[in-house]
């Protein structure tokens, strides 16, 4: 199952955003490795990130969420999942 999770950056999410990043892209990359990534990056206008992530239950996107570095390190003040029904592109 598609899950949306929206992380808002804090006061300080940009500069925190910098130094923490490496461990960010490295807790993704096994799943990224596992196909589980659909799309990730941050939004444009510095207001937090954007990631559409596979997983089997809303726990285990929820457990991701709150010990991704991002979360864990203030870089994300708020963070908000979604489950997601993907109708484009058809996969």
């Amino acid at each position: 199952m598609k899950f949306v999770i929206i992380g808002y950056d804090g006061p300080d999410g940009e500069a925190k955003r910098k130094i923490h990043r490496p461990a960010h892209l490295a807790n993704l990359e096994p799943l990224n490795q596992k196909g589980q990534v659909i799309l990730a990056g941050p939004l444009t206008d510095k207001s937090g990130s954007l990631l559409v992530l596979d997983f089997e239950s809303q726990e285990e996107a929820e457990h991701f969420a709150q010990n991704d570095p991002y979360t864990v390190h203030g870089v994300f003040q708020r963070v908000e999942i979604h489950p997601f029904m993907q109708v484009l592109p058809k996969t």
